[in-house]
């Protein structure tokens, strides 16, 4: 837009300074026709003036002529006469080239003398012939006794006219040229002022506001034209600065919010163009900003070279907009990421259609958890069916043939249906547990307990189960460890799970072993167990704590629901402040425990324990 302003200021000047020009010219066109008038009517009077005063000559010396024709002739004979006019004739001719010829005739207009004869080549350059009688005087009366003609060639004219043309074409050149230079001096003048107001004009159009035209030597008239126009660019130059301002505070406002947005955002316009982009999209698309701005959405490819976005943004434009503008879902895989994306159209006030929005959100964990709650769902069921079948089956077997049975038969099936109750109840509560402490309100409470205690009933525990698979276990404590504060029953839960699955994954006639120590940095009490088992790859040794998950192959088959080490991670870490830890080699054996903090923050102390097992120092 600036551009096209400044052609149409730039076309406006011109026709501004053709109109000049064309007003310039005709000005000069007048003056010089003025002055060509004047100069011809002068001349032509001068001219007009020579000649009459040329005659005036002209006839006085034909009259001086006659007086010396009479003087000369007076008292001479007839036949002398000739000679001594014709003398006198030579000699007048001789001295004056502007006389063509002198002619003297007697009173009866006989030729007495002609100079044609002599001369015949000057007298044919006669232009203008005067003739005057030749008078002589006496006393008593005059007598006209013959006349002059002398005929004149006008040279002196000639000269004098010259002279008097050349002087006033001189002068009025002279004239003509001043008034030419006064007038493109003025045109110089105001073309300049206009120049300078033009480039002002251009500074402008081209977003150059607050420039000033310097207003020094120039006429007022130009000088408050100067100045408006000033005070005009500096009123514009206030105002842009605050439209830059405030479309400035707006953008990065804008750009802000969007920044701060915690779902991926990509801004394109209605040619598929991306125009904006923040942070977390660049991450989930694992791209940089100059790599994806300005560039077609249709291009990016996800990480298997598919263009992912391209046939989801052809059906949003075939696909006729809404006024609640539903936006089109779908999902792409980046990097093993599900991304769920969701394009919207986007629209003006005006509701005019500008280009639309794409907002991706990181949904692999929802997926995965999808996922695992259907394993989760499958595992429960077919582990819940199998106790319960197993029950019913022995039960329906004694209640029908019980009688039929001897008393070791009927206290092996008594105590089958004892281990699956058992088994059956350890799933439940891990169900009950998982729903009671993931609840966000949940408060456990503590107490100062000895922690080798729950460790040693535990083991007591399992011994039986133990001896059935010839497993030993054995237990090293470190001396003088100290009392802690926790919750007896999650705590003995979290360390039987842990336990429970050693005694689960280990061979038969395998040793596993229990450690209860310091830690190194002496601010928790460590409990430790290790299994000979066939180990967890590294790659799962990230997700083992993870609800739902299931380390399952060819040696880990055991059944479960995949909440036991989840619950464990849960009590430890979010009811005690504590830190979970697995170390493991495949082929070797794990090692799964715990870390307690044996100073509890004061905060917590008083938050998490009954005031009346709080020591009495707090209390005070």
């Amino acid at each position: 837009m600036p551009e096209v302003e400044a052609t149409k200021t730039k076309n406006s000047a011109k026709k501004s300074m053709t109109a000049q020009a064309r007003l310039i010219v005709m000005g000069l066109v007048i003056s010089t026709a003025f002055i060509l008038g004047v100069a011809w009517f002068a001349t032509y009077s001068i001219d007009k003036n020579m000649v009459s005063a040329y005659k005036n000559f002209g006839q006085v010396l034909s009259k001086t002529l006659a007086i010396e024709g009479v003087e000369l002739t007076k008292e001479i004979p007839q036949l002398a006469k000739y000679d001594a006019l014709r003398s006198n004739s030579v000699s007048i001719l001789k001295s004056n080239e502007d006389i063509a010829f002198i002619i003297f005739k007697d009173n009866n207009s006989k030729v007495v003398y002609s100079s044609k004869d002599d001369y015949p080549e000057q007298a044919e350059k006669a232009r203008i012939t005067v003739s005057s009688p030749m008078i002589v005087k006496n006393l008593a009366d005059s007598k006209n006794v013959g006349s002059v003609t002398v005929g004149l060639s006008g040279k002196i004219m000639d000269k004098i006219s010259t002279t008097s043309k050349v002087s006033l074409a001189f002068v009025f050149l002279l004239a003509w040229l001043v008034i030419v230079g006064i007038v493109y001096m003025n045109s110089s003048i105001v073309t300049s002022e206009l120049r300078k107001l033009y480039q002002g004009v251009k500074k402008i159009s081209t977003g150059e506001f607050g420039y000033k035209i310097d207003d020094k030597n120039v006429d007022n008239e130009v000088k408050e034209l100067y100045n408006a126009f000033n005070d005009m660019s500096e009123k514009l130059s206030r105002y842009n600065e605050q439209t830059i301002e405030s479309l400035t505070f707006e953008r990065n406002k804008l750009e802000s919010v969007l920044m701060s947005i915690v779902n991926g955002v990509v801004v394109c316009d209605n040619h598929d163009k991306v125009i904006m982009v923040n942070n977390h999209a660049k991450k989930l698309l694992e791209v940089s900003e100059e790599d994806i701005l300005n560039t077609q959405i249709q291009q990016f490819c996800d990480s298997s070279g598919e263009f992912c976005f391209s046939e989801k943004i052809a059906e949003f434009k075939d696909t006729p907009i809404e006024e609640d503008g539903t936006p089109v879902p779908f999902n792409i895989e980046i990097d093993k990421r599900i991304i769920r994306c969701l394009i919207s159209p986007m629209f003006t006030r005006s509701n005019s259609y500008v280009g639309y929005i794409i907002v991706l959100i990181d949904v692999t964990k929802d997926v995965e958890m999808d996922q695992l709650r259907s394993h989760f769902i499958s595992n429960v069921s077919h582990e819940l069916r199998t106790p319960v079948t197993v029950l019913r089956s022995y039960i329906d077997t004694l209640y029908n043939f019980g009688n039929d049975f001897d008393f070791n038969t009927q206290r092996e099936f008594i105590g089958v249906m004892n281990q699956e109750i058992v088994r059956l109840n350890r799933m439940v509560n891990d169900i009950l547990d998982f729903s009671r402490y993931e609840a966000q309100n949940v408060r456990l409470e503590k107490s100062k307990q000895n922690v080798m205690e729950i460790v040693e009933d535990c083991v007591n525990q399992v011994q039986v189960l133990a001896k059935e698979h010839d497993l030993t276990i054995s237990v090293m404590k470190e001396p003088d460890l100290p009392e802690i504060y926790l919750n007896i029953d999650s705590i003995s839960r979290a360390f039987m799970n842990i336990l429970s699955n050693a005694i689960k994954y280990s061979p038969d006639g395998k040793r596993i072993k229990i450690r209860a120590e310091r830690s190194r940095d002496g601010e928790f009490v460590e409990i430790s167990v290790e299994d000979q088992g066939a180990g967890i790859p590294e790659a799962d040794q990230k997700k083992v704590f993870d609800r739902f998950y299931r380390c399952e192959n060819a040696t880990h088959s055991v059944k479960g629901t995949g909440l036991g080490l989840h619950l464990v991670k849960v009590t430890i870490e979010k009811h005690h402040a504590g830190q979970v830890f697995v170390q493991s080699k495949e082929g070797e054996g794990s090692t799964f425990g715990f870390r307690l903090p044996i100073n509890l923050p004061q905060e917590e102390i008083e938050e998490y324990i009954p005031k009346n097992m709080l020591p009495a120092e707090s209390e005070a």
